[in-house]
């Protein structure tokens, strides 16, 4: 029997609190730290490492892991764990429910569909140079998982909570010692690459003159960007917020038992499916809007439900706590080996996500070209948030669209990235070959994202032959 006293009652409120209050603390301290002020490091990511310091030094006085202690009723970790797997997917479910304002135009259209073939072509570039730095190392390092660098698309391009899933799933189903937290540290570092990258890269084009840093003094949040006419009110029987909250429960329940079916059909696929919950999340989500906006041309529901300033924040409360949970998850002891070639992973995956990036940005993007760049870099190293948060330094009204490029090219991105999460579980074994793989998708999505300019090219050098023919 259970008493309410004991620490199996109490350890998972006690751990939440130490989540949430180390946001507090991360807060003050990037206020009140003079480097960290300047710097472009989410509050979330300065918690995360302050929980990995406290229970770092709390290992070298006791010999034992904070997080596993009784405080936490013995398994903080793996709640830890569970935290960040949950949060990725609330995050994107939340995400998904907001509902679209605008029409597309088809230069719009055009650059979204381009913003996400350049998600997924950052994707495979990173893949491609992960997998060639671990075949290498395994050669100096005994026993090393080959297939590891695939952990730096997940971890830089898809943020820590897809980190956490593949790293599980080459250390459950591949035998990858310590696979979880390898995953984890390659996504802390990458949110280190897009805040000091973005930092330097700011202050850089600042002094050739090439940009103006916003002035956030100047942003008004107005009553229309809080709630519009047609929807439900605030406070009624029920709070808006419960209902947003509700609503997100419904898309995850719908969630699971669509992983529940394809795990009883696929059962030697079942790591792989669950492990793709954000994604079902999002087609969940997309199944709950589509009925509620039947439902609402029906004139079954007079109002709209869904409110996205309240799913703007209820998505960024679990994208902060699943950065501060996932960080703080990283188990230290089993990557003292690993210390070496997780910075020359982290090194790479920043230089070439940099330079890739601005290559795309300025061919492709000539009328936004800084907007675009630090958006989608901030995204393809951390997260959709980090970008937006670089983003907010040139651009804090969002006048260019490169915010909603980021919200809108999840789906075309999500179709040409999803062969790349399948190839990622048949790289452990078949190494060589999935590079091989990888790269030749990498040249296939620049021919669609640069398909302008290259069949333009031949179509007008094809007009000139002809035209000589003629004379």
């Amino acid at each position: 029997m259970e008493h309410f006293w004991d620490y199996s009652v109490w350890g998972f409120v006690i751990l939440f609190g130490f989540v949430l209050g180390s946001l507090i603390i991360g807060n003050v301290i990037k206020k009140t730290v003079p480097g960290l002020q300047k710097s472009l490091i989410p509050t979330s990511v300065i918690s995360g490492a302050f929980l990995l310091l406290v229970a770092g030094i709390y290992r070298l006085i006791t010999k034992e892991t904070f997080f596993e202690s009784s405080l936490f009723g013995g398994n903080g970790i793996a709640n830890l764990e569970i935290i960040t797997y949950h949060t990725l997917a609330l995050g994107f479910i939340a995400s998904s429910l907001k509902r679209t304002k605008h029409k597309m135009s088809k230069q719009r259209t055009v650059e979204i569909f381009n913003t996400g073939v350049t998600t997924v072509a950052t994707y495979l570039l990173q893949g491609v140079l992960g997998l060639a730095i671990t075949i290498v190392a395994a050669i100096f390092i005994t026993d090393f998982f080959k297939a590891g660098g695939m952990l730096l698309p997940f971890g830089f391009g898809q943020g820590t909570g897809q980190a956490m899933n593949y790293g599980n799933i080459y250390e459950t189903e591949n035998g990858f010692v310590g696979g979880k937290s390898f995953g984890l540290a390659v996504a802390a570092l990458g949110f280190l690459s897009a805040s000091f990258g973005g930092v330097i890269h700011l202050n850089l084009m600042k002094r050739h003159g090439k940009l103006k840093l916003a002035n956030k003094e100047e942003y008004v949040l107005h009553m229309e960007d809080v709630q519009s006419r047609d929807e439900i009110p605030m406070q009624e029987s029920i709070d808006k917020m419960t209902i947003q909250s509700a609503l997100i429960a419904v898309a995850y329940g719908m969630t699971y038992l669509m992983m529940l079916g394809l795990g009883e059909l696929l059962p030697g696929m079942k790591a792989t499916i669950f492990g793709f919950n954000f994604l079902l999340g999002v087609i969940s989500a997309t199944i709950v809007k589509n009925v509620m906006n039947f439902l609402k041309k029906r004139s079954v529901i007079k109002k709209e439900y869904t409110n996205n300033f309240i799913l703007t924040r209820i998505s960024n409360f679990f994208f902060d706590i699943m950065v501060v949970s996932g960080i703080a998850a990283i188990r230290l002891e089993v990557l003292e080996k690993y210390w070496g070639l997780l910075l020359i992973l982290g090194a790479v995956g920043f230089v070439a996500t940099y330079a890739y990036n601005r290559i795309v940005a300025r061919v492709l993007f000539p009328n936004y070209t800084e907007e675009q760049f630090l958006a989608m870099y901030g995204m393809l190293t951390g997260t959709a948030s980090t970008g937006i948060i670089l983003l907010r330094e040139i651009d804090g009204e969002f006048k260019t669209p490169a915010a909603d490029n980021l919200v809108y090219q999840n789906f075309p991105a999500i179709a040409f990235g999803f062969p790349l999460m399948l190839i990622a579980t048949f790289a452990p074994g078949n190494e060589i070959l999935t590079m091989i793989i990888l790269a030749g998708f990498f040249v296939i999505m620049n021919i669609i994202l640069f398909r302008s300019f290259i069949f333009r090219k031949k179509k007008n050098l094809t007009a000139a032959e002809h035209k000589s023919s003629e004379e």
